[in-house]
């Protein structure tokens, strides 16, 4: 006697091997039980943080990572190049509180294939381990739509302003003199970050001094009377 057609299509159905990185243990067993309740998925491992990510990723190769945002240390946008070096192949799918569509952009320009919130149904969870795992994309309608309307302000800003906001935060720090490592510190971002976005800042402004820096923040007001 042959299996039902969904039995069978279940079955030979590729298991998707998959890694929960999220710094709280209740958050880790609770998407461990939604996803093992699923045929075609199995969690081979778990991290409480980015730098066991990078551990467990090397180690069990999963195919799709679900990787929290806010975690100690480094936070899970910044570890995804980390983690995509020890496993290229695999899918990053962010599962986050953030629903600002600024880490969604930040989180896809790191090189995550989806990102969904922690306040997401069980089944859409499931659903976009699937999609992500498929080589597609998936974003929850909503965010997706803040995301295009996000972008749609963001070029035109772009157009009468170069710099982001986060890239202005950093100008006006470096213009009152501060180190990388105290940008760092004050904005919770690691020194590698604070390093990028001044040599981003510099490039897009076609500057290459510190005075150079500290005469555009005043130029455009970045610096009040008493930083002066």
């Amino acid at each position: 006697m042959s299996e039902p057609a969904s039995e069978a299509s279940a079955n030979d159905r590729a298991v998707i091997r998959t890694l929960i990185v999220d710094d709280h243990a209740v958050v880790r067993s609770g998407l461990r039980k939604v996803l093992e309740a699923e045929p075609d998925i199995e969690v081979v491992g778990e991290a409480g943080d980015a730098r066991n990510a990078v551990f467990e990723t090397r180690a069990k190769k999963p195919d799709v990572i679900l990787m929290d945002v806010v975690m100690p240390g480094k936070s899970g946008i910044e570890a995804i190049p980390d983690v995509l070096h020890e496993a290229p192949e695999a899918k990053i799918l962010i599962l986050s509180m953030q629903d600002d569509a600024r880490y969604v952009r930040e989180a896809f320009e790191a090189g995550a294939s989806g990102y969904v919130l922690k306040e997401a149904a069980d089944t859409e969870v499931v659903a976009a381990v699937r999609e992500v795992a498929a080589g597609g994309r998936y974003v929850h309608p909503t965010l997706g739509a803040r995301l295009v309307v996000a972008d749609a302000e963001e070029r035109k800003r772009a157009a009468e302003d170069p710099l982001s906001d986060r890239e202005r935060g950093v100008l006006r720090l470096l213009a009152l003199g501060h180190t990388n490592q105290e940008i760092a510190d004050q904005l919770y971002i690691s020194v590698r970050t604070a390093e990028t976005h001044r040599a981003h800042i510099m490039l897009k402004l076609r500057l290459t001094t510190r005075a150079e820096l500290v005469r555009y923040a005043l130029a455009q007001g970045l610096l009040n009377e008493s930083d002066q």
